[in-house]
């Protein structure tokens, strides 16, 4: 059976989420496990929307915080598959905080997770190959199979 093909672009998915103080740490940033509750959702979506099947987190590979968001400010989630194979994804992560007043915005969080894709009987089922298209979608894709191999050596036997 040949395995199913999709373009990288038909999966993405954008999401925003308005800070309030209520989601704020001691320090007043947002709270990191808000922002990581957002990335995974966001990448659910788009290993569901890329496999047809119910998805699982099976890894996260990195979550960067890499500058604070603060109240007031929009959280822009944007999630891609940036590669597939039998039956697992990764699904690149960007983070942006704006202000809704001046329209800057700036990057705060990256993160690369991997899930797999289950059948009706809750196993690991196939999954459309990935198709980059654009230099950049190329570009993930290669990375994509560097962070597994990563990922798989390190796995601890048993």
């Amino acid at each position: 059976m040949t395995k199913r093909k999709a373009p990288a672009e038909s999966s993405v998915e954008e999401n925003v989420y308005k800070v309030f103080p209520n989601d704020l740490n001691s320090e007043y940033t947002v709270f990191g496990g808000l922002v990581m509750g957002l990335c995974d959702r966001t990448a659910l979506i788009v290993a569901e929307r890329h496999s047809g099947h119910t998805c699982v987190t099976a890894a996260v590979d990195s979550l960067n915080f890499l500058s604070p968001a603060r109240a007031g400010e929009t959280l822009i989630v944007k999630a891609a598959v940036n590669r597939s194979w039998r039956s697992s994804m990764e699904i690149g992560v960007h983070v942006a905080a704006e202000n809704s007043h001046s329209g800057e915005s700036r990057h705060v969080v990256s993160a690369y997770l991997t899930f797999v894709a289950l059948d009706e009987r809750g196993k690991p089922t196939s999954v459309p190959e990935v198709m980059p298209r654009s230099k950049t979608e190329k570009r993930r894709f290669e990375e994509a199979q560097s962070r597994r191999d990563q990922r798989l050596a390190n796995r601890s036997p048993g």
